[in-house]
This record gives structure tokens, sequence and C-alpha cells, in this order.
């Protein structure tokens, strides 16, 4: 059952929503060569706590940190560890709050120095994907008008999306149905209705889109060990077009 939010409670929202968007802007300058991503994961606990705000993540389905930190070919749940960060990576950190309640989700890819031109048009790219997503998530429009917009634009740059790892409700739980791909055909799929509140998150990879899982059961990196981006946002679908809870 797809829960709807009343105009209070994604007000509400809001909370849990800026203190990602707000650890976010935090970790953007620290992010460098030498820096560890165990070093942000020390960082967001200190965040969280500072902020009032509990690490969602910690112990949800046994996964033991706060952020997901993954680096170069790993898409997405990559666990924080001691190596240092090299010149020339790309990692994506994800991160989700619970304050008051209520839950925030948002992921967004750093670069560490200076890397090659294939990892600055894929981050460039995915981006552009989530927000040209995001402009379609209006009420009245079905979430394959979203996804359409997502998969045409990544694809049309000559990047894949992921298939195998989804979008979802966001509440009071960080997973909510509905759950969906970032693929879509517009005019198909769940109508969008007031009150819903959704992650939009497009995983690109440089080359295919299938992926595999570590031994550690969490870890999806690319089967081909191309570089992989995201980018999410927790949106509310209104009357008045989407609210980027998460916006940093």
């Amino acid at each position: 059952m797809i829960i709807l939010k009343s105009r209070t409670e994604i007000e509400e929202m809001r909370k849990a929503g800026g203190i990602v968007a707000a650890f976010h802007r935090s970790i953007a300058g620290m992010i460098r060569p030498g820096v560890t991503t165990l070093d942000i994961e020390s960082f967001a606990v200190r965040f969280l706590k500072e902020n009032k705000a509990k690490a969602y993540t910690v112990g949800y389905n046994g996964y033991p940190f706060a952020t997901c930190a993954s680096v170069n070919d790993v898409i997405a749940h990559g666990f924080p560890n001691d190596k240092p960060l090299q010149d020339g990576d790309i990692v994506t950190i994800d991160i989700v709050a619970q304050a008051d309640g209520w839950v925030g989700d948002s992921a967004w890819t750093y670069t560490v120095g200076e890397v090659s031109e294939e990892a600055h048009k894929l981050m460039r790219v995915t981006k552009e994907s989530l927000y040209l997503g995001i402009e379609k998530a209006i009420v009245g429009n079905r979430i394959g008008d979203v996804m359409h917009a997502v998969q045409s634009h990544a694809e049309q740059n000559g990047f894949s999306v992921v298939r195998d790892l989804l979008g979802h409700g966001v509440g009071r739980e960080m997973h909510e149905e509905p759950n969906y791909p970032h693929m879509g055909i517009p005019g198909k799929g769940f109508r969008l209705k007031e009150g819903m509140v959704l992650t939009i998150e497009p995983m690109l990879n440089a080359g295919k889109a299938t992926m595999t899982i570590d031994e550690d059961g969490w870890t999806a990196r690319t089967e081909d060990g191309s570089l992989s981006a995201q980018y999410e946002h927790t949106i509310a679908i209104t009357a008045d077009g989407p609210i980027i809870l998460t916006e940093q």
C-alpha cells in the first residue's frame, strides 16, 4: 500500500531532509586524496548525533554503517573502509537520516582530486538525469514518464542505467511502497498522486548495466569494472509541483 502524506507531514519531513542536505554540504570540502571513507563515516556519526538524528541504516537488515561509500566501479551499498581515496577516484556517499520519526535519503557522487573526462561526463549526465526525472514528477503523470526522462537522457549520452536497484517510497521507514526501476515507458506505470514521497536515484554505468554483489552480501559493483555514479533526492509530489526535501 502506498502511504500518502498530508501537507503537514511533508513539512515535518523537511527536518530529516535538511539534515541529509547539510551533511552533503559539509563533506563536499573534506573529500580529497588521502581521506578514507571510514573518516567520512565517523564524521557522519558525529554529525547525525549533533543534529539529534538517527543513522537509519545502522542495523538495517544487518547493515553495519551510517553511510554507504561506493568508489569507482561500486554502484551502491559499499562498506566504508580504511583505504585512502586516491587522486582520480569518484565516490558516492549515501546517507539516510531519521529525525522526529521521518526519514530523508540522498546520495551524491564526488570527485577525488583530478578525475578523467569520462568520470566528469558520467557524473554530469547522472545528475542531469535526476533533475530531468524530477521535472516530470507531477500530479497526474505516471512513473514511466519520470523514468523515461531519466533513461533516455542517460542512454543518449552513451551510459547504461542500472536495472536491479530500485527507487522507493519514503516516510517513517526508508523503504515504503512503491518500488520501481529507473527506466520506463511514457504513460505506463502507477500514476503520481499528491502526497506521495519518493526517491529518484539514477545509477548510471560507463559500461554495461549488469552488476555483481560482493561476498559481503551488500556491495554492488559493475560486472565489467566500469565506473558508476549516482545522484539521489527524496521528493514530495504536491499540487504545486515536486518538492525536493533533500535539496542542498
